[in-house]
């Protein structure tokens, strides 16, 4: 019996092949033959399912963001999620939980194994039997405590051939990358000093892909995480995969290709898990990754981010609502969908905003973020020179007012911050570090001179716990009143990610987005003012879809009469109106 279809056996090939050549595409098809047949063969029956509906909502989080003791790390994680967050998130996205050498994680040293000091993958079956689990497939560079690196080293197989040697002139001018360390490594090998490509870090060393055995390596891994559970595959930075001296080394062609490969395989394989691309660039850039609908299933919405921090800072929304009217412009293909966010374990990006808002305006929004604490994170650009490219900050504390120690709006800002993205046509995703309204952590930045660790706050698990029942702290404020929402969301069939959204063109700092099933059902108009004072909406677009009815406000839970013309916002709030027939 064939292991795939003949058009999806044909489609694969066809892919090696642009890859490869024919010769060395018939060696490759043979490997992953082998690859799928043991898949299948050890694989266990998935529970059918789309894959996503209005209930999907996915938890960022690390292996060890919670800690108690006398319990592994994710034991204490699958202990709060399952208490406090069970029926308000639905996927768990474990950031990597490998052994690893630098980088929080994404400098893997054995990308099959459970680090240890996290707990082991019964722990994580354990979190799979109450949530759908996401995992991160590192696959564009490995740690130089890989054993690939110490048979590069020792010019052993396999890891002799998986890595990029470079001589140091080569012109690599015009390569495209998100830091300003040297982009190519020297080693001392058994043969003497190579140069080894290091997108990244000098402890992140690139993997060759233009061998195909590399390809095969990464399949059978990507294949391996779904026996281990994972619904969603997130492909870490994707984007960087291919590399050619004289190019930009980012989005090429090739690299298109074996993301569409390994959609090939998953669709027909693993229907219902989903890939997800992780492109932190230009907005143009970061969808292309669809393709022509048979490339990833899901791409972040990084603009989102920055637009919405610099919407309300400055009580705006004449750059936010154009790009979400943009997005409009290109229509989704069909099984994609954006994963909306806000806030992660990274910085927000920069990059995103080009073309989107002012330089002088994304300028003062860099000042304004090192008022509250944070830093900017630079790359260096072809030029030799530096430009921005991520903000560090706590999400939550980039909306503090550091002249007023008063909460009270802060909390209203960050609320709204988190609500939009609810409404937004995709699926939502949570920071663990977001919803606990966790502050910078300056004293993880001083330990790790990493400026990242800001926002990556490691809870004692009795500490959160008390924070999170004290109705006087901010986090005793904000989780109630998000995981409430949250509540809500997953219970509006309107914010299933295929229902259709439009944009309302309303007034300077409001912003209106409408979901239309065409069902009453299905509808509703989330509304909202970015302003530090009360507004009006008309409610003209509303009647005219459904004349004869009064609005709920699932938010607020209060009832909008047919009669009225217009509802009022309070500062830094939203409303989502369903008809109520």
């Amino acid at each position: 019996m064939s292991i795939l279809s003949e058009t999806t056996q044909t489609k694969a090939r066809q892919r090696l092949v642009r890859l490869y050549g024919e010769q060395a595409a018939d060696k490759a098809m043979g490997q992953l033959k082998r690859l799928l047949r043991q898949h299948l063969q050890l694989r266990k029956p998935r529970r059918d399912k789309p894959s996503w509906d209005a209930s999907d909502i996915l938890l960022i989080t690390y292996g060890d963001s919670i800690q108690a003791p006398g319990k592994t790390p994710l034991e204490a994680l699958a202990d709060f999620a399952e208490r406090r967050l069970e029926g308000v998130i639905n996927i768990v996205h474990l950031l990597p939980f490998f052994p690893y050498s630098s980088d929080d994680g994404f400098s893997v040293t054995d990308f099959r194994a459970v680090n240890p000091e996290l707990g082991r993958w019964s722990d994580i079956a354990t979190l799979g039997q109450h949530f759908d689990l996401m995992f991160d497939l590192v696959l564009n560079h490995m740690s130089r405590e890989n054993l690939w690196f110490v048979d590069f080293l020792n010019n052993e197989p396999p890891g002799r051939d998986y890595l990029i040697e470079m001589a140091p002139n080569t012109n690599l001018s015009m390569v495209v990358r998100p830091r300003s360390s040297p982009l190519l490594t020297p080693v001392m090998t058994r043969e003497g000093q190579k140069h080894v490509w290091t997108t990244f870090s000098h402890d992140q060393v690139d993997l060759d892909y233009r061998n195909p055995d590399v390809l095969m390596e990464f399949i059978d891994i990507l294949l391996y995480y779904i026996r281990r559970g994972a619904r969603v595959v997130r492909l870490d930075a994707v984007g960087f995969l291919w590399k050619e001296a004289g190019t930009r080394c980012i989005h090429l062609p090739q690299t298109h290709e074996i993301v569409k490969l390994m959609r090939d395989l998953l669709d027909e394989l693993e229907p219902g898990c989903v890939l997800l691309t992780e492109t932190n660039v230009p907005h143009e850039e970061n969808i292309s990754y669809f393709g022509d609908g048979d490339e990833a299933h899901m791409v972040y919405q990084f603009s989102l981010p920055p637009l919405i921090l610099h919407a309300i800072h400055r009580q705006t929304t004449r750059y936010l609502t154009p790009w979400a009217l943009g997005l409009g412009n290109t229509p989704l293909p069909p099984k994609c969908t954006y994963l909306n966010f806000t806030a992660s374990h990274d910085g927000i990006g920069v990059r995103p905003l080009e073309g989107l808002i002012p330089k002088e305006e994304v300028a003062e929004l860099i000042d304004a973020i090192r008022a509250r604490g944070g830093y900017l994170s630079v790359k260096t650009d072809r030029d030799g020179g530096e430009s921005p490219y991520e903000l560090n900050i706590s999400y939550y504390d980039a909306f503090r007012d550091p002249n007023n120690d008063d909460d009270r709006v802060q909390i209203a800002q960050f609320l709204l911050s988190q609500t939009v993205p609810l409404s937004l046509q995709g699926v939502p995703a949570i920071y663990i570090n977001a919803i606990t309204a966790a502050f910078n952590d300056r004293i993880g930045v001083e330990r790790s001179g990493m400026t990242r660790r800001i926002n990556r706050r490691k809870w004692d698990q009795s500490e959160l716990e008390h924070l999170l029942d004290n109705p006087e702290s901010a986090a005793g404020r904000v989780f109630p009143e998000y995981v409430r929402r949250l509540r809500i969301r997953r219970e509006i069939p309107a914010l299933h990610p295929e229902v259709p959204q439009t944009i309302l063109p309303l007034q300077d700092g409001l912003f209106g987005v409408v979901r239309d099933g065409g069902e009453p059902a299905s509808y509703l108009a989330a509304l909202y003012n970015f302003t530090d004072r009360p507004r009006l909406v008309g409610l003209d677009t509303l009647h005219e879809r459904f004349p004869e009815s009064h609005w709920q406000d699932l938010l607020g839970d209060t009832l909008v009469n047919d009669t009225d013309s217009a509802i009022a916002l309070a500062p830094y709030s939203g409303a989502w109106l369903a008809p109520s027939l």
